[in-house]
């Protein structure tokens, strides 16, 4: 099928997804999940064409070593992307939930409830775990989804594919047309052009791609174009626990988006050249005083500066920051307080890894990707950022009439 044949299949299932029972949903993710379990080895041995392919890529300067990094499925991957989705399965549903109820006069009942988005496009680069877990958050979630992942995992991405298109297949009353996947570049220019068709587009990729995508749509996107994190270590920062959340900030997967790229040293912190030495000896190699701190480097390399102390650190961040994760590392409670409610990042830690600004980590089950937006959904995106919400009002008659001439009065009281 080309797009706009997926696009009219998806939209069709939206309006099915929108009413679908939880028990049904639930089955269908047990069903994938199971499914995958079923079939890894088909999985990586798929990966590992894509993974052999790719090495070209990397050696002819076409893919960096990051994409390389996150192409590659090994064991902790599929463990994370099979329990992500029995993870989903034990969340509360998150449609047609009451946010609240308003009695606007004597049976004239407003509620406002929770509904899907509708059509999701989401565009992403290597990462071809990402199938199984924007998959999964949209089918709980109740929104049709058109995937379209990078050409270099275009074997991984179709093996995945098809095994959870069989899996839902196999559902009794889950609707056809939920789950979709595209293969070519042509493809992401005519999902940009569906405005009115695609509700919200998910970019997961490189800078150079997010804005593309933001640039050419007028979609509604949501998302980050980068993601470059802090680490602030206060005067009073304890230096054993310092270095051991930078060392993680940094080590742990420095091709994240959540990993630490600036580190920002309070001047009178004893122990600055020691930190530098143990963040060398962990084949960390730091850079001081570099032409620019807006850059992220997506590899084993951050920077590294001594500043004059919190308010520096808090207006360095707001400047030069991507709004994504920031953290301070003290012993201080008000100073923490200060730079928590100050830096205007989604996510803003004390005395812990950036590495936790995850949907996985968070509880969410999994998550369609991490925004910085200031609209809508903020940070890492799971299940309550993939619904949006409608007015429900239930009347006996009433006209606006009958307030407008004085008749009635509306009353506007909340019912718990």
């Amino acid at each position: 099928m080309n797009i706009d044949e997926i696009v009219k299949e998806a939209n069709k299932a939206k309006i099915k997804l929108m009413g679908l029972d939880t028990e049904i949903k639930n089955k269908a993710l047990e069903a994938v999940a199971k499914n995958i379990e079923s079939n890894k080895e088909k999985i990586y041995e798929a990966n590992k064409k894509d993974l052999e392919q790719a090495q070209n890529l990397v050696e002819s300067g076409k893919i960096t070593k990051a994409t390389f990094g996150r192409l590659k499925l090994d064991e902790n991957k599929m463990r994370d992307m099979i329990q992500g989705i029995y993870d989903v399965i034990k969340l509360e549903d998150p449609v047609n939930k009451t946010i609240f109820t308003r009695e606007l006069d004597e049976g004239l009942i407003l509620k406002k409830i929770t509904t899907p988005i509708g059509v999701l496009g989401i565009i992403f680069e290597a990462r071809p775990d990402v199938i199984s877990q924007i998959s999964s958050l949209a089918i709980k979630s109740g929104n049709a989804v058109i995937l379209k992942g990078g050409s270099e995992a275009n074997n991984t991405n179709a093996a995945i594919f098809e095994i959870i298109t069989e899996a839902l297949k196999s559902t009794e009353g889950f609707p056809n047309g939920a789950v979709n996947l595209v293969y070519s570049h042509d493809d992401i220019k005519e999902m940009l052009s569906q405005d009115g068709k695609i509700d919200l587009i998910i970019p997961r990729g490189s800078n150079k791609l997010v804005k593309f995508i933001q640039e050419n749509t007028k979609i509604p996107v949501l998302g980050h174009a980068s993601g470059i994190c802090h680490i602030f270590i206060d005067e009073s920062a304890d230096f054993d626990m310092a270095k051991k959340i930078c060392i993680d900030a940094k080590i742990q997967y420095p091709t994240a988006c959540n990993a630490v790229e600036t580190i920002l040293v309070h001047k009178d912190f004893k122990y600055y050249d020691k930190l530098k030495e143990a963040l060398i000896n962990a084949d960390i190699k730091v850079i001081e005083n570099p032409e620019k701190y807006d850059h992220e480097y997506s590899d084993t390399i951050l920077s590294m500066k001594k500043i004059d102390g919190l308010n520096e650190a808090i207006e360095h961040i707001n400047t030069y920051g991507s709004h994504h994760t920031d953290s301070i590392i003290t012993n201080d409670d008000k100073n923490a307080e200060t730079f928590m409610n100050n830096v205007d990042s989604a996510g803003v830690f004390k005395n812990a890894s950036t590495r936790f600004s995850d949907g996985f980590r968070y509880g969410f089950g999994a998550e369609v990707g991490i925004s910085t937006n200031k609209t809508h959904a903020r940070g890492p995106v799971g299940l309550d950022g993939l619904c949006i919400y409608k007015y429900k009002l239930e009347g006996r008659g009433q006209i606006v009439d009958d307030y407008v001439k004085g008749r009635k009065t509306l009353k506007h009281k909340d019912i718990i």
